[in-house]
């Protein structure tokens, strides 16, 4: 039976799932265009136009409700780029184009972009101000370097 089950579940657990996702939604904010299955594209679809739905109306709030479903960097370039081009804009964020099917499991494949031209600028002054900013607030940990300890070598066994 189906209960409490919504949405497509691609034959993983929750937490791969909501990576997938997650993954998917930022690819497409960094890019600009993601190459991906209709099912895994139509899964995202809504999720991406409520996004730019929130991004839209309050910056300071919308940073808050964006970092669960974009990581770090993503969240920057849609507040700064992706979600000022669609200010006038009620609804239709995205867009599909079909590409075909894959040779290796025939599933159709498609070209997820956005509807309107986002100039994605990876030199921007303002991304980059922005990001120190994020940077100096949550410090990164860093993983601790393993050093490899000289073992003493053993003496051969003396064999009788």
């Amino acid at each position: 039976m189906r209960k409490n089950v919504f949405g497509r579940k691609f034959k993983r657990d929750v937490n791969q799932r909501q990576a997938l996702l997650k993954s998917l939604m930022s690819s497409l904010v960094m890019h600009g265009k993601i190459k991906t299955t209709e099912a895994k594209s139509k899964a995202i679809k809504g999720e991406v136009d409520k996004l730019v739905t929130r991004a839209r109306k309050d910056v300071k709030l919308a940073r808050k409700l964006l970092e669960p479903h974009l990581s770090a960097e993503a969240v920057n370039k849609f507040l700064l780029q992706v979600a000022p081009v669609f200010k006038d804009r009620n609804s239709g964020f995205t867009k599909t184009v079909r590409l075909g099917q894959r040779l290796k499991d025939n599933a159709s494949l498609v070209l997820m972009t956005w509807t309107d031209e986002v100039q994605l600028k990876t030199n921007n002054s303002k991304l980059k101000t922005e990001e120190k900013k994020i940077s100096k607030k949550t410090p990164v940990k860093k993983a601790a370097k393993k050093t490899k300890v000289a073992t003493p070598a053993r003496k051969p066994r003396s064999r009788k």
